[in-house]
């Protein structure tokens, strides 16, 4: 009988649980009284409170956590969050949250959960994938937040909040190094400078090879390198006894190769069949750009993004009530050099060229008054305006296989603006109820003014050359409310449930309505689109929510547990398609589609020095009415990066050894099944169950300044898709990864 192979997760998975056993072991041989599970304090709803008392389902990661996990930007807190996708794409940061995502990273698209610094919406993803630093925690809340956060956060929001000044004179230097050339340096100081004005800094380097193979036989350097450079400076100065005033500026830059893409080949066979199938690749030869287009030669891909942004932060304690003023200024440029791999039918593929050259710039302005005692009714309300400027450059080489001439080229420019007014009032019906209630109403308007360029040079020559107009603005206005209650089963127990309402707002996709006239281009009925090809509808969603937070056994364990049901309705989905015999980046509504399910996680403090972390989430998401294409309805199927279970399970150990304190710990995420599709070529590519583990080991001499951390992320060396686009251009995850770390605290 043939003995039955065991995968290497597996094995880490028995030994993550055999060191669980042990732990369990060790708390019931030392009983130390003071192992609770420390509460975290949280601004998710916009006022002070521990996470363990805000009735949302939410997950939080401390700046020390994502230093212990090695997690420096966005894309890598997925694999620690319940019901949490996010990828880089080459385009920007995707944020999937419990099944619901958006495609369309330019100019003219919103996604559906809003990524945040410090309290302040960010609007375009290649703006959102600046790296952390000097991070205080970062609050990811699940589901919507039209209310107090606005359009946009359909499916929830990820904020990351940094460290502001305080009065101790401190800082810290850290550097690492590690596999793919990885190294890193960061500094971070704070300067009191006297009783009323403190100072912040912190900076940041890093610099890895790239994570692909050039396989082309090229000589060009491949992609998913980085070389990154953040700096913050703030400032914290009170005014008096009462009002305080916070200024930060930071700065970022990106100078690296963005070709982060494999054919989807390297992953499936079948996909020329129209029935991609999984195939077992190494992750050399997923990692490996083999494509050799016959109809271009590959130049070499380059990337460099500048971000850079003001904001002040204003409070002034009133008595009765405090004010709120958050303004902020951002400003994002960004040059690119990609190749693409653009697939035209089934079994051919071709080399395309795409510079890029945007710039952007974003105000906002928050102004927010909440009361202040514990009285039995509080509230807090506020009015909120912002505006967006985007003038990007789209152009592409290598098209003539299917007619196209030698640039076929994209210049626009589109602004976008938003104006809210929103309010909310919670009343404490009695010691253990309280009741809530909030609406907002938000008005948006977005236009774009803008040509699709056929070009036999690099620059337009209207002598040779031929322009259609893209030409839109379309305003669109939504109210949307929450319903809550809470209620104290117990003194450590809170139960809540509330029925909340989401919008996403509509726009447009390329072309123009007959008899429009824009930059002296008119746009005659043989050229035009009808309007409702034209234009999409805001997105929206009804969604029932209920849950609890418990902590039992005197604080050392934490349950967190919600159920939720979603209603969406015009779901934008994007994908690429031919129109007028060209291709382009198409949104449609996609009818109606459902999101259910379960997550639970919690903590588990074990003895003196063991910390078990646990979670599970069940989700269902699907369409309900959808037709993929004119004769192909998808209703019921699967929403893209939805597995239907995620098991994770962490233990972490600290021992007194040798005059100081030894810390291990594993951390093994098992996700079910869940599929990557192209709706418009009907392709469906199921991504398989795997588990992903990840281990820790440092070391901090008792009353020591310094500390050592090891780190191994991926340990199975597993490599996936994460996007697939429909032109069959897939970005992988990373592979296995290690790296060294030292900390110097002064």
């Amino acid at each position: 009988m043939k003995a039955r192979q065991v995968r290497p997760a597996q094995k880490l998975l028995a030994v993550l649980v055999s060191g669980i056993a042990w732990g369990v072991g060790v708390a019931q041989a030392a009983q130390e009284q003071d192992n609770a599970v420390p509460e975290v304090v949280v601004t998710a709803q916009r006022t002070v409170s521990t996470a363990s008392r805000t009735p949302v389902a939410m997950s939080v990661l401390s700046g020390e956590q994502l230093r212990q996990i090695g997690a420096d930007n966005p894309a890598a807190l997925a694999a620690r969050l319940p019901n949490l996708h996010i990828d880089q794409a080459f385009s920007g940061l995707r944020v999937t949250i419990r099944g619901i995502s958006n495609n369309d990273t330019t100019d003219k698209g919103d996604p559906s959960a809003a990524f945040m610094q410090d309290g302040v919406y960010i609007a375009r993803p290649a703006g959102q994938a600046a790296n952390f630093l000097d991070v205080d925690r970062i609050e990811v809340l699940r589901g919507p937040q039209g209310t107090l956060y606005g359009r946009n956060t359909t499916a929830g929001l990820v904020n990351v909040i940094s460290n502001a000044p305080t009065d101790r004179l401190e800082g810290r230097v850290a550097v690492e190094a590690g596999t793919y050339g990885n190294r890193k340096l960061e500094g971070v100081v704070n300067v009191p400078v006297n009783a009323a004005l403190a100072l912040r800094a912190a900076v940041s380097t890093r610099k890895q090879d790239p994570f692909l193979n050039n396989g082309q036989g090229t000589g060009l350097r491949p992609g998913m390198d980085r070389d990154d450079r953040d700096a913050r400076l703030s400032a914290k100065l009170a005014i008096g006894r009462d009002a305080a005033l916070l200024l930060r500026y930071d700065h970022s830059e990106a100078s690296n190769n963005n070709d982060r893409f494999v054919p989807d080949s390297n992953f499936y066979s079948g996909v020329a069949s129209g029935a991609p199938v999984w195939r077992d690749s190494s992750a050399d030869q997923a990692l490996t750009m083999g494509f050799r287009p016959a109809n271009i030669a590959p130049v070499q891909g380059m990337q460099d993004r500048r971000a850079r942004g003001l904001l002040a932060d204003l409070s002034w304690n009133l008595g009765p009530a405090t004010v709120y003023y958050l303004a902020s200024h951002r400003e994002l440029d960004q040059q690119m050099v990609n190749n693409y791999y653009y697939r035209i039918s089934p079994a051919i593929a071709l080399g395309v060229i795409n510079t890029y050259d945007g710039a952007n710039t974003q105000d906002s302005h928050e102004l927010r008054i909440a009361t202040n005692g514990s009285g039995p009714l509080s509230a807090q309300g506020g009015l909120y305006y912002f505006t967006e400027e985007s003038d990007t450059s789209y152009a592409f080489q290598g098209l003539r296989p299917v007619g196209l001439p030698p640039y076929y080229a994209f210049p626009l420019v589109t602004e976008a603006q938003s104006r809210a007014v929103f309010g909310q009032l919670s009343w404490r019906v009695g010691e253990s109820l309280r009741l809530t209630a909030g609406a907002r109403r938000t008005l948006d308007g977005k236009e774009r003014v803008g040509s699709t360029d056929f070009q036999q040079g690099p620059v337009f020559n209207p002598a040779t050359d031929r322009r259609l107009l893209n030409a839109a603005a379309l305003e669109t206005s939504r109210t949307t409310w929450r319903l809550g209650g809470e209620f104290d089963l117990a003194p450590t127990t809170l139960a809540y449930v509330s029925l909340a309402t989401g919008y996403k707002a509509g726009a447009f996709n390329d072309g123009c309505v007959a008899g429009t006239t824009a930059l002296g281009i008119a746009c005659p009925a043989a050229l035009a689109v009808t309007p409702e090809f034209l234009y999409y509808q805001p997105e929206e969603l009804r969604a029932w929510e209920a849950g609890f937070k418990s902590r039992l056994l005197g604080g050392r364990l934490t349950l967190n547990a919600a159920a939720f049901h979603y209603d969406y309705t015009n779901l934008q989905l994007t994908g690429n398609a031919i129109v007028a015999g060209a291709p382009r980046l198409l949104t449609r509504n996609a009818g109606a589609a459902r999101s259910r399910g379960i997550e639970i996680d919690g903590e588990l403090r074990v003895g003196s020095g063991g910390r078990l972390n646990y979670g599970l989430t069940l989700l269902d998401a699907r369409y309900v009415t959808y037709m993929a294409t004119p004769s192909v309805s998808w209703a019921g199927r699967k929403l893209d990066r939805a597995p239907s279970h995620v098991f994770t399970l962490g233990y972490q150990q600290r021992v007194a050894l040798a005059g100081g304190q030894l810390t291990g710990g594993l951390f093994a995420r098992a996700s079910g099944e869940y599929v990557l599709a192209v709706p418009s070529q009907l392709l469906v590519y199921r991504v398989p169950s795997h588990t992903s583990t990840d281990a820790t080991l440092s070391w901090a001499p008792d009353g020591a300044r310094w500390s050592l951390l090891a780190r191994v992320r991926n340990i199975e060396n597993d490599v996936r898709p994460s996007i697939i686009d429909s032109f069959g251009m897939t970005t992988p995850t990373a592979p296995r990864t290690a790296d060294l770390r030292f900390d110097y605290r002064f």
